[in-house]
């Protein structure tokens, strides 16, 4: 559930070369630009193109969020089931200690080993593993020991102070009742953050489902005109030209929420990294990092493809 990454780099939608066009940029030239390409083709019809894409990028990044936000929601309740735990412990009396411990950081060290004279600190540590280290991804995500996790999220002072009175006193209780309830606290902040991200993929995919649905419904009237349908295909073709420029508002809506996250940890704040969230969310996976800009990436370069496809046949003539 770490938030904190490196830099990143913005997924770019990929748009012809302008050089490939020569001098020429008017209407007429754009279509015997494309025509040129692979004369081969020149006659190939627009039947079969009309073919819905299944925005796979962004479907599993909805998932990724939803399998993330199960976890934070996991690691929630178990903050808060360790601070009810330890909250209803009596702590140790004024001054009592339990030795044998050779400086802090062996006390650090030792924590989870400490207890078998001290019925409280058993207790403590017995809650800690039954909650925090119990959630189904504990090993797989951290793989820590008890002093290693209580260091990393109640504080390593948390940790020291345990294993140097060997015992659960009335100061340790409420930092580890207060910082649990932190703990908690954030993982819920986290979890409504995560929701946001899961309703803009959602916007997102009806807005790029939108504009595949014109695609298909424009080749799948060029493609019922009889004769030459010369007028038709320079509308459909002017009107996929269109549709590109809609994938590159979209492009600019996503970017606008890459720059401006849900939320930044302190950490990647003070870096100046503001797509750490992201990161967070769709580093560790094998899909883009950028599943929204990749998906619209995928869907301009298919509305591009079909509009050279139209610009063929119109220059041969049908």
């Amino acid at each position: 559930m770490n938030v904190y990454s490196g830099s990143a780099n913005i997924f770019p939608i990929r748009h012809a070369d302008p050089e490939a066009m020569g001098e020429c940029t008017g209407l007429s030239c754009e279509i015997g630009a494309a025509a040129t390409e692979l004369a081969v083709v020149a006659v190939a019809a627009v039947v079969g193109l009309a073919t819905f894409l299944m925005f796979a990028y962004v479907r599993e990044a909805a998932d990724t969020d939803q399998r993330e936000r199960q976890r934070v929601l996991a690691e929630r309740n178990a903050f808060k089931e360790f601070a009810d735990r330890v909250s209803a412990l009596d702590p140790a009396g004024a001054g009592s200690t339990a030795p044998g411990f050779d400086g802090p950081m062996a006390a650090i060290r030792t924590v989870d080993r400490v207890g078998g004279d001290d019925i409280r600190l058993r207790q403590v540590l017995a809650a800690y593993r039954d909650t925090v280290m119990s959630v189904p991804h504990y090993r797989k995500e951290y793989d820590e020991t008890i002093p290693e996790s209580l260091a990393a999220e109640l504080g390593p002072d948390t940790a020291a102070a345990l294993a140097s009175n060997g015992t659960l006193s009335a100061a340790s209780k409420s930092a580890l009742v207060s910082r649990s309830q932190r703990a908690a606290e954030a993982r819920s902040s986290l979890v409504d953050r995560i929701d946001e991200e899961i309703e803009a993929l959602r916007v997102f995919e009806s807005d790029l489902s939108r504009v595949d649905r014109r695609r298909q419904r424009l080749l799948e009237h060029l493609d019922g005109v009889s004769g030459s349908g010369t007028d038709a295909a320079l509308d459909v073709w002017k009107r996929l030209n269109d549709l590109e420029e809609e994938c590159n508002e979209i492009a600019a809506e996503r970017q606008e929420k890459l720059a401006d996250p849900p939320m930044t940890p302190d950490l990647a704040a003070d870096t100046g990294e503001n797509h750490a969230f992201y990161k967070y969310l769709y580093e560790p996976t094998d899909a883009p990092q950028y599943p929204v800009l990749a998906q619209v990436s995928e869907l301009a370069e298919r509305v591009r493809d079909d509009r050279d496809r139209v610009a063929r046949r119109l220059a041969g003539g049908r």
